[in-house]
């Protein structure tokens, strides 16, 4: 069997894998592969071929992985206004317990309220920014 065969199964083995798990790394090194398989059809020694497929699909995982990181994904479900009434609504939260929660009446029932990551536990009015569970995630209002 041809090198360049080897290389090409590879690459449509990781594709396949990508399929059955979601990752968008393998499809990647899938193409790593695919330059692996071409490097095999150019005659280049196994060596060649084995940093050429390396190379190429180091460099597109790094290239996906600072892409990803550079633009976030979409904002969570629990968040949006259009899902949950409860987002952009105002609270009154008159103490913090050491938790880093507090318990308030709202729409006639007792919550548990968790603070967004940068908000300070001061007694306050605070909006509802999320709905994690039963817990509402409030920011400063």
């Amino acid at each position: 069997m041809a090198e360049s065969t080897l290389w090409w199964l590879l690459g449509g083995a990781l594709v396949v894998l990508e399929l059955f798990t979601g990752s968008f790394y393998l499809l990647m090194l899938a193409l790593g592969a695919a330059a692996g398989a071409l490097a095999a059809h150019l005659g280049w020694s196994p060596t060649g071929q084995l940093v050429a497929a390396a190379l190429i699909g180091s460099a597109a995982v790094v290239g996906l992985h600072l892409n990803k990181r550079r633009h976030p994904g979409d904002p969570s479900v629990r968040s949006l206004r259009s899902v949950n009434l409860d987002v952009g609504e105002t609270i009154q939260v008159d103490a913090w317990q050491s938790d880093g929660t507090a318990s308030v009446k709202y729409r006639g029932a007792q919550w548990t309220v968790i603070r967004a990551p940068g908000t300070p536990p001061e007694p306050g009015l605070y909006k509802v920014s999320e709905l994690i569970g039963n817990r509402l995630m409030v920011a400063k209002a």
